[in-house]
């Protein structure tokens, strides 16, 4: 550690027992929202890393193995998605992917903090590579829940990329918004996409975001992939209103991605998209486990965490 002794070693905790670390060179922007503190730091291993509240939200080198999944498994499963929802996702990491589909028309753009859209317009480029400035691009500051309740829109594709499920962030996991989400999308081909926690950190959160789901939609499936930023195995959630990701061989994955232009994809292909839904004995223990539906009458989680 000699070597880092002069660097600020910045912990991070996943749950009450376990966590990471890495070390930071020099914060580079720092500032205060109304509603959390906002903080661009210097890293050797990440490049540059959003924090909010001092949590890793986006690191400059590594997002794409989390922005990639998030995006491509709904769009790819829609055969022509031209309107877009993204809840959350300041850093703009998800509509940069969202917009390399050539049949979108319309993104509907929600986000509480416009602080956050400003600091991330201004300094991560290099993630957002100026999504917030597509014509496409329709930006939204408010709460994601209070957005969807008042919209008429009918989307093909929902993408929520949300902080933790505590704080703000709490009444977007619940059952009463996801039938809300269902509703609101294409009743034949709409697919709903989130993040769902860590099976490894926190399996009790990614247990009962998938049965909340299931609750609410009748296709729900899982992928996993590790994210370095996050520093552990992580789960993305797909639901629809129809289309199963599984359905998909690897061909068609290929064809798709092809015939749409996207090209340089380091995350998703044919035989990844198949591999990342294979579920591990121990994950499958851990998906038979009987967990509470959270609603907005009891929106906490059994393994309720906040750094």
């Amino acid at each position: 550690m000699a070597k880092n002794q002069e660097k600020r070693i910045f912990y991070e905790w996943l749950n009450d027992n376990h966590g990471y670390f890495y070390t930071i060179n020099r914060t580079l922007q720092k500032g205060e929202s109304e509603y959390q503190e906002v903080e661009l730091v210097e890293t050797d291993e990440m490049g540059n890393v959003l924090l909010l509240d001092s949590i890793t939200q986006t690191a400059q080198r590594v997002e794409w193995q989390y922005h990639e999944p998030m995006v491509h498994y709904p769009m790819l499963s829609h055969p022509q998605p031209r309107r877009v929802l993204v809840i959350g996702g300041g850093d703009g990491g998800i509509l940069r992917e969202v917009l390399r589909h050539p049949s979108v028309e319309h993104v509907d753009f929600a986000e509480l903090d416009r602080d956050v859209v400003e600091f991330s317009r201004r300094y991560l480029p290099d993630v957002n590579h100026g999504a917030f400035d597509d014509p496409r691009v329709h930006i939204r500051i408010t709460d994601g829940r209070a957005f969807v309740e008042e919209s008429e829109t009918v989307w093909d594709v929902a993408i929520m990329d949300m902080t933790d499920p505590f704080g703000p962030s709490k009444m977007l996991y619940t059952r009463e918004f996801f039938e809300m989400i269902r509703d609101r999308l294409d009743p034949n081909n709409g697919l709903f996409t989130m993040h769902s926690e860590s099976p490894v950190a926190r399996p009790l959160a990614y247990q009962c975001i998938r049965r909340t789901l299931g609750s609410a939609f009748p296709v729900v499936r899982s992928a996993y992939t590790f994210v370095q930023m996050y520093a552990t195995l992580w789960s993305i959630t797909v639901a629809s209103n129809g289309p199963d990701i599984a359905g998909f061989d690897a061909d068609t994955i290929d064809k798709r991605i092809r015939n749409r232009g996207l090209s340089g994809l380091r995350v998703i292909t044919g035989d990844t998209w198949q591999a990342m839904q294979v579920v591990y004995p121990y994950i499958a223990e851990i998906n038979r486990r009987s967990v509470p539906v959270i609603t907005d009458a009891n929106p906490d989680f059994p393994d309720h965490f906040e750094q």
